[in-house]
C-alpha cells in the first residue's frame, strides 16, 4: 500500500526556519506526478487547516496565515514533497501532515513542529 512519511519537524525559536520533507512510497510515479499535493496542520483544540497546495502543474496556493513565509515544492522523480517554513511564529505550532489528493487520499503520520516564543 502507498504511504507518506513526514520528517523534519522539531523545536525552533520564533523567527527561525524549518524544512519538512514528505517521502512517498508504494505509489507509482504517474500517480504521484498527476496528484495535487498538500500540507495540512492541526493543533489541539483546533480544526485541521490546509496550509499549502501544489498542483500537478506546479501552481501553488497558501493559507493567508502562512503566505510569504512558507514555500511548498516537490520533486516528482524522488516522490518527495517539501515545505520550507521561514519566519516561524508560535501560532505555527502544530502537527504537520502531507497529503496526496486522488480517488484514494494518502496521508502521512504527521510531524510535530513547535515554535517557542
Amino acid at each position: 500500500q502507498g504511504q507518506l512519511v513526514e520528517s523534519g519537524g522539531g523545536l525552533v525559536q520564533a523567527g527561525g526556519s524549518l524544512g519538512l520533507t514528505c517521502k512517498a512510497s508504494g505509489i507509482i510515479l504517474s500517480t504521484f506526478w498527476s496528484s495535487a499535493k498538500n500540507w495540512y496542520r492541526q493543533t489541539p483544540g483546533k480544526q485541521r487547516e490546509l496550509v499549502a497546495t501544489i498542483t500537478s502543474s506546479g501552481d501553488t496556493n497558501y493559507a493567508d496565515s502562512v503566505k510569504g513565509r512558507f514555500t511548498i515544492s516537490r520533486d516528482n522523480s524522488r516522490r518527495t514533497i517539501y515545505l520550507q517554513m521561514n519566519s516561524l511564529k508560535p501560532e505555527d505550532t502544530a502537527v504537520y501532515y502531507c497529503n496526496l489528493q486522488g480517488s484514494t487520499d494518502y496521508w502521512g503520520q504527521g510531524t510535530q513542529v513547535t515554535v517557542s516564543s
